[in-house]
C-alpha cells in the first residue's frame, strides 16, 4: 500500500508521561528490504522530516500538514472491501488520507479562494489535526493503553480521545457528505471501519444523516455550493463570501454535534478541559468572521497552540517549559472566555452580530489577529470594538 513507502526518512517520537514530545531522533531505512519492512504502526515510527523541535506545537512538515507526503494520493490507496472504501479514521495516516483525498477533489471548484493551490479554507483542518497527533491529544489518555505512544503503535488513534472524537465530526463527516455528493467520483460506497469504543460515532453516509441531522444536511449545502459557484456569474469575491459562510455553518453544526465526545473529557486534567472549552469558543469568532482557513493563515494562528497537554498546575501566562507565545494564546483564550460567561454568552453573540457584512468581517478578521497573535494589543478595546460594531450593524 501507498501509505507504507519502503525507502524513507522516519524519527522516532519520544512522548513523556504527560504525553509531551520530547525529541525527534532520525534515523534511516532506506536500507530496509521491502521483504522485511512491516507496518509503520509496528515500527512505532513517527514519519517527519527531521526537524528543530522546541516547545511550540510542531504542525508542518517540508510546509505541509504532518506526514502529508505519505497519505493516500488516490482513492485505491486505502482499503476497498467488495467494492466499498473501508478506510481506518482511527489511523493517523488514514484520517489525515481523507483531508488530502478531500481538498485534490474540491480544489477545481476553489477558484474564487484564489489562485495559490493551498487557498482552500479545508486546509486549516488537517494543519489542527497534525497538531494534536505532534501534541499527543490524539494518544490514550487514559493509560489504559499505548495507542498513539511510541512505547505502542504511534499512527493509532485513541477511541477514548476527546481530541480525536471531536476531530472526527470535521474530517470523516465531511469526506462522507463528499463523497455522497460525487465529488469523489460516481456511486462511490464509504464504511469507515469503526473499532470498539467509538460505537458512539456514525460510520456511514446514511449512518451520519440519522444520527447528526442537523450536521449532514449544511455539509451537502457546502459542496452543492461549490457546484453551483463554478457556474455563477457573480463576482469571484461574492462567491468567495458566500462558500466561506456555508463552510463555517457546516464546520460548527460538527462543532456543535461533536458533545457527544463530551464524556471523554473525564480523562483530562481540569486545566486542559478548560483549553478545550476555550478553543471550541474562539472558533466561534473565527466562523462568524468567515475565515479564510487556508494553509499560510491557518499556519500563522495555529503556531502559537501549546504543544502538549496540560496539567492541572499549568497556569498561563506562568508555564515555564511553554513559550512566551503559548502563554499568550492561553491567556487571551481563557480571557474571551471568561468575558464570554461572565456576559452569560453576551460576547459570542454581539461578535457575531457585528460580522454582519464582507466589510465588517474584514474589519473581524484583523481584530481576531491582533488579539491572538499581538501581546500588546489591549483586550479591553476588543470589547469596546466589537460593542460598537454590533450597534452599528
Amino acid at each position: 500500500m501507498a501509505l507504507y513507502p519502503t525507502s524513507i526518512k522516519a524519527v522516532h517520537l519520544f512522548v513523556d508521561s504527560q504525553s509531551r514530545v520530547l525529541a525527534l531522533d532520525s534515523i534511516s531505512l532506506c536500507a530496509v528490504p521491502s521483504s522485511v519492512m512491516q507496518p509503520l504502526t509496528a515500527l512505532g515510527l513517527l514519519l517527519a522530516c527531521a526537524a528543530s523541535l522546541g516547545s511550540s506545537a510542531v504542525i508542518l512538515e517540508n510546509g505541509m500538514p504532518i506526514l502529508w507526503a505519505h497519505t493516500a494520493g488516490q482513492l485505491t490507496d486505502l482499503p476497498i472491501e467488495n467494492g466499498v472504501l473501508t478506510p481506518d479514521p482511527w489511523h493517523y495516516l488514514h484520517r489525515m488520507s481523507l483531508y488530502r483525498l478531500l481538498i485534490a477533489a474540491t480544489d477545481p471548484f476553489m477558484g474564487c479562494m484564489g489562485t495559490n493551490a493551498t487557498d482552500s479554507p479545508f486546509w486549516g483542518l488537517p494543519l489542527q489535526f497534525g497538531w494534536m497527533l505532534t501534541s499527543g491529544r490524539l494518544a490514550d489518555p487514559t493509560g489504559a493503553s499505548t495507542c498513539g505512544l511510541q512505547t505502542g503503535d504511534t499512527m493509532c488513534i485513541s477511541t477514548q480521545s476527546w481530541w480525536a472524537c471531536q476531530n472526527y465530526f470535521v474530517s470523516v463527516l465531511p469526506f462522507l457528505s463528499a463523497a455522497h455528493q460525487g465529488f469523489m467520483g460516481p456511486g462511490l460506497q464509504v464504511k469507515m471501519q469503526q473499532p470498539a469504543g467509538a460505537e458512539d460515532l456514525c460510520t456511514t453516509y446514511a449512518d451520519c444523516s440519522a444520527r447528526f441531522p442537523e450536521v449532514m444536511p449544511k455539509w451537502d449545502a457546502f459542496f452543492q455550493g461549490l457546484k453551483d459557484a463554478s457556474e455563477s456569474p457573480l463576482p469571484d469575491i461574492e462567491k468567495k463570501d458566500a462558500l466561506l459562510g456555508l463552510y463555517w455553518a457546516a464546520q460548527m453544526a460538527s462543532s456543535h454535534a461533536s458533545s457527544v465526545c463530551n464524556a471523554r473529557q473525564s480523562h483530562y486534567s481540569s486545566t486542559e478541559v478548560y483549553f478545550a472549552q476555550c478553543w471550541l469558543n474562539a472558533a466561534e469568532y473565527i466562523a462568524s468572521a468567515y475565515f479564510q482557513s487556508n494553509l499560510d493563515r491557518s499556519a500563522m494562528f495555529m503556531n502559537p497552540l501549546p504543544g502538549r497537554i496540560l496539567q492541572v498546575n499549568d497556569v498561563a501566562p506562568n508555564i515555564p517549559d511553554l513559550s512566551d507565545e503559548e502563554n499568550h494564546t492561553l491567556s487571551v483564550f481563557s480571557w474571551m472566555q471568561n468575558i464570554n460567561n461572565l456576559l452569560g454568552g453576551t460576547l459570542v453573540r454581539m461578535w457575531g452580530k457585528a460580522m454582519c457584512s464582507r466589510s465588517t468581517r474584514e474589519r473581524g478578521k484583523d481584530m481576531l489577529e491582533q488579539v491572538l497573535l499581538n501581546p500588546s494589543y489591549a483586550t479591553g478595546s476588543f470589547l469596546s470594538i466589537v460593542t460598537g460594531m454590533a450597534t452599528s450593524c
